[in-house]
């Protein structure tokens, strides 16, 4: 192995359509409300990955090629649970890979909200999707020697950054890395760990792990050796964003990194395309939460899984049996879109629905989702919908959590059947506040916005 990356190197250093709910207006990209530190803990602004106050709009991709990488990724969690991901080809391991098409990927970005850190010393600021699904932070780096995407603003330098150190391959980080990424790690001749990141299909991040230090805003300080990827190959579709933030449950991700300081617990609310939201470490702001247990899970102790025990539709439950809900595993989820419900739940779910849009044109199905109708989320009666977990906590979805436009001219269930993973994805959680209170091993839900 110490041969093959030493041939590795030496050959790379010689190389040295919107969706119905976007609205229209154009919004300036020079906002500075990034990140801020108090006594209740770091605060990061959050943007739509749609949205055109986001600092790495995707508004360039259709919808439809939105859900096609939102359904990579359902594929790739129930992969994962399967012990099955992919591993990463690359060329900073495998100079023999560097031959090797590599497709797209699942796109990180398409589902996965965005905001900015701050980094290394002088600080430098980095636009990053947010992803509960992952465990290590990366973002790409210079002198990127294999493939950088593009993003917005400058790749990190390390060799510009006073702070920052790599990480040796003896180091606990480097053992670390097979349970926070699911792959193994790997060794330059130079004691260099190499981490390798894999999120679905081809799409991957491998680079060098290292230490430096995180701004934690301009009145909070900062926190020194934050552990995470510095990217020298990054491939797939990640939108504009430099690089990850994994929030997962594992040693190597930002939370519990963080919460020696802070404290282990998080809370974001998932803003609209025409909002702003948030997401705290440390603190989830005063609501009235209703709370479900957290499930451990021997699948993957890394995600956060939860239980449900019913749907209501209209105020009437669905006339599925309770083991319904059980066989299968359910996480909750940032990045994917549209939530994925067991097989037999959904077709009751989609039944009633449909009932209660008696007499509504119905259009044809799209893509992944296949209860569609003419017109919009807003001009349907369209029910409400209580999604009940254990401990009696509710999301009681609205119409506009319920379906989704997916052009000017339709508007379908935001739900799909799920494979061998249900999930709550992001359309449910969006305006609603959420607390992942880790320490207690429960999650909290809080109608009432953003803000």
């Amino acid at each position: 192995m110490g041969l093959l990356l030493f041939l590795a190197l030496s050959l790379l250093l010689a190389r040295a359509s919107p969706l119905g709910d976007v609205p229209q207006n154009s919004c300036s990209t020079e906002s500075k409300e990034d990140h801020s530190f108090d006594s209740s803990g770091l605060h990061l602004t959050l943007h739509h990955p749609r949205s055109p106050c986001s600092p790495a709009t995707l508004h360039h991709l259709s919808f439809s090629t939105v859900l096609s990488h939102d359904d990579s990724r359902a594929q790739f969690l129930a992969a994962r649970l399967n012990k099955t991901a992919h591993r990463p080809k690359s060329a900073l391991l495998d100079p023999d890979a560097a031959t090797i098409p590599l497709s797209s990927g699942m796109s990180i970005g398409v589902g996965n909200y965005i905001t900015r850190i701050g980094l290394g010393t002088p600080s430098t600021s980095h636009v990053m999707v947010v992803d509960t699904g992952s465990s290590l932070t990366w973002l790409q780096c210079s002198p990127c020697r294999v493939s950088c995407h593009e993003q917005v603003g400058a790749v990190f330098n390390p060799a510009s950054s006073s702070s920052y150190r790599t990480v040796s391959c003896s180091a606990a980080e480097c053992g670390g890395l097979q349970s926070a990424t699911l792959n193994p790690s790997a060794c330059t001749t130079s004691n260099v760990c190499i981490y390798q990141a894999s999120y679905g299909d081809s799409s991957f991040s491998v680079g060098y792990l290292g230490k430096d230090t995180l701004s934690l805003g301009s009145a909070g300080g900062v926190l020194p050796n934050l552990v995470f990827g510095c990217g020298q190959d990054n491939e797939g579709l990640f939108g504009k964003s430099a690089g990850l933030i994994g929030l997962a449950r594992n040693k190597l991700s930002l939370l519990s990194q963080l919460a020696p300081k802070l404290g282990n617990v998080f809370s974001y609310c998932l803003p609209t395309t025409a909002s702003t939201g948030y997401v705290t470490i440390g603190s989830y702001p005063p609501a009235r939460y209703e709370y479900t247990p957290m499930v451990s899970s021997s699948l993957d102790s890394s995600l956060y899984f939860v239980r449900i025990t019913g749907f209501t539709v209209g105020g009437k439950g669905l006339a599925v049996a309770p083991s319904a809900y059980t066989r299968t595993p359910t996480i909750i989820d940032s990045g994917t879109v549209i939530s994925r419900l067991p097989s037999d739940v959904y077709t009751a779910l989609s039944k009633a629905v449909t009932a209660a849009l008696k007499g509504h044109a119905r259009a044809p199905a799209y893509s992944i989702l296949d209860t569609c109708y003419k017109g919009s989320a807003q001009g349907l009666a369209v029910p409400e919908v209580d999604m009940v977990f254990q401990g009696g906590a509710k999301l009681r979805l609205p119409a506009r959590n319920v379906m989704i436009d997916v052009d000017s001219g339709t508007t379908c269930l935001a739900f799909a059947p799920a494979g061998r993973v249900a999930i709550i994805g992001n359309r449910q959680q969006q305006t609603f506040r959420v607390a992942y209170d880790v320490a207690r091993s429960r999650i909290g839900f809080a109608a009432g916005g953003c803000g």
